[in-house]
């Protein structure tokens, strides 16, 4: 799959690019760059960066909550939803001011359909004709990320990150690839703030994209990689920093492409190194031996939406009884402790210990499913180092291990050197 042969471009701006009027300002001249070259052009734009925040407090402390009463999610929704209607109003001006025809355009106007799941909707359908025809005509329509109307009319919000997955649905809808303008300027090896020979990536595809950003890369969100590949939108990865030169051009374009695994000639064994520190261990010492104990356990995390990653069981000291580990996000681990906690004489179990002093690092690579050694490679680079690992986890084209999070950078760079990632 190449990048469709079109002239329609959807292009997505972050917090970061949205933080203050300047950065606006720089945002509408990359905008004006693209549309000089003859592009029809859909803008979506996140909130100003900390303002969701301040939103949020706002309904925290306004709130049901606040007096004791159910949470009432759809006023939250009208709340929150505000910041990236702001900045959509404001990059409509911006670019208008600079005599480009721009219009803003709410989810409910273009619509952006969604479920009733208030505060975490997801899309069910963006129809693509009526702006579609706007933006064919030279108009260049921004869109608040983020935001969606139920088919009752009632606004809605993607959850945190939920502007990246706007983007890639208006741009799946409009048949147009998706540029997203970030205060990065690619998808890179590892985070070069840990280690300085990081290396920027310019493909990658779209289930190492997928493997990376649930595993720490903080670059895309993954529901926006999860759509673009269903939908098969290229989606390339860009600095919002950039300035066109005194002619209007912007530098030639560089970043990271995210595409199907096809478009990559030369498949890399391991494309990058994650690490995430937003792990905790949980596990339950001298739990029965029954057959049906570890489904009680994942049954009970499950109806409370508290997502597990690792897993390992082992033989415990008693006869009879077996250890039960499981990892899960730092913010779902006390919940799920407490749980366990109080159901502990239904659920069988001696102990419960709970760790959050945890790192998962993660390598990654589509290169995998056609090379051995690839495991060899990374617990030799750990042992050399003297890094202990406490769970493993595997697919297709990743290994992920828990460590303690002392390590974790220094794993990281071991990793990073071991599969020769620093001299890409």
């Amino acid at each position: 799959m190449t990048r469709p042969e079109t002239t329609r471009l959807v292009m997505k701006f972050g917090g970061t690019s949205m933080g203050d009027l300047e950065r606006i300002r720089r945002a509408a001249r990359i905008i004006a760059a693209e549309a000089a070259k003859g592009k029809q052009i859909a803008v979506v734009v996140s909130a100003m960066a900390g303002k969701t925040n301040e939103l949020v407090a706002w309904t925290d402390g306004a709130g049901p909550a606040a007096a004791g009463l159910p949470l009432s999610d759809d006023e939250y929704d009208v709340v929150v939803a505000s910041g990236e209607q702001v900045t959509s109003g404001l990059l409509a001006l911006t670019l208008r001011n600079m005599g480009l025809n721009a219009r803003s355009w709410m989810g409910w106007q273009i619509p952006i359909i969604t479920d009733d799941a208030h505060g975490r909707a997801r899309i069910e359908d963006v129809p693509g004709d009526v702006l579609g025809a706007a933006i064919d005509t030279g108009q260049i329509a921004i869109v608040p990320g983020f935001q969606g109307v139920t088919r009752d009319g009632r606004i809605t919000t993607l959850g945190r990150g939920g502007s990246d997955t706007s983007a890639v649905a208006v741009a799946a809808a409009l048949g147009a690839p998706c540029d997203i303008y970030t205060d990065v300027d690619g998808v890179y090896t590892t985070d070069p703030r840990i280690e300085s020979r990081a290396r920027r990536l310019s493909k990658v595809s779209y289930e190492e994209m997928l493997e990376m950003a649930s595993l720490g890369a903080k670059v895309l969100q993954t529901r926006s990689v999860e759509l673009a590949m269903a939908k098969q939108v290229p989606v390339r990865v860009l600095s919002s920093f950039i300035e066109p030169d005194e002619n209007g051009n912007l530098p030639e374009a560089s970043g990271t492409l995210i595409c199907d695994e096809d478009e990559i000639v030369e498949k890399r064994i391991v494309s990058g190194v994650t690490m995430s520190r937003d792990e905790a261990r949980i596990t339950l010492l001298g739990l029965a031996d029954r057959t049906d104990a570890p489904a009680d356990v994942f049954t009970r995390l499950a109806e409370a939406n508290v997502n597990v990653d690792m897993i390992v069981q082992s033989q415990a000291r008693t006869e009879g009884a077996v250890n039960l580990t499981f990892t899960t996000g730092r913010r779902d681990a006390q919940r799920a402790a407490e749980m366990m906690s109080a159901a502990k004489a239904e659920i069988g179990f001696e102990e419960l210990r709970i760790d959050a002093d945890v790192a998962k690092i993660s390598v990654i690579g589509v290169g995998m499913r056609s090379h051995a050694g690839v495991a060899q490679t990374m617990f030799r680079a750990l042992a050399d180092k003297g890094v202990k690992f406490q769970a493993i986890s595997t697919s297709e084209i990743k290994i992920s291990v828990l460590i303690e999070d002392a390590y974790s950078e220094l794993a990281v760079r071991a990793l990073h050197s071991a599969y020769g990632l620093d001299a890409l």
